[in-house]
């Protein structure tokens, strides 16, 4: 690619992304974030977006576009999106490199935030 990207997604979460896109009217895609929540402390958002934050960091693949929110970037540097359809639950997955511990349900995380060094670096290389 050699563009800077906070956050990769795998086929599967492009594919999954685009399927959301083209079946809500004015999708422009979604917004991945993080919130405090849950019994290990953070939890991940996905949100449907109609209207693009400049502010956000902004992933493409394939027509699919993730937008990362900036209080998020710094926990979300270097993670890789996937999309999973088990038994047990279907939806997106974050293999984080920032994460610390998770509860035993999964839907709870702790994170701790990436390089902020780093990550200007890595926005600065993306001119």
């Amino acid at each position: 690619m050699g563009r800077f990207a906070v956050i990769s997604l795998t086929d599967a979460a492009a594919r999954r992304v685009r399927e959301i896109m083209a079946t809500r009217e004015q999708a422009a895609g979604i917004r991945v974030g993080i919130r405090k929540g849950g019994c290990a402390g953070m939890e991940y958002t996905v949100d449907l977006v109609n209207a693009p934050d400049p502010k956000d960091d902004h992933v493409e693949r394939d027509g699919a576009h993730v937008y990362v929110a900036p209080e998020a970037a710094l926990f979300l540097l270097g993670t890789e999106m996937d999309f999973e359809e088990t038994k047990l639950r279907t939806g997106f997955t974050f293999n984080n490199p920032n994460q610390t511990s998770a509860c035993g349900c999964g839907e709870s995380i702790e994170l701790k935030p990436a390089d902020l060094k780093a990550l200007a670096e890595a926005r600065a290389g993306q001119a």
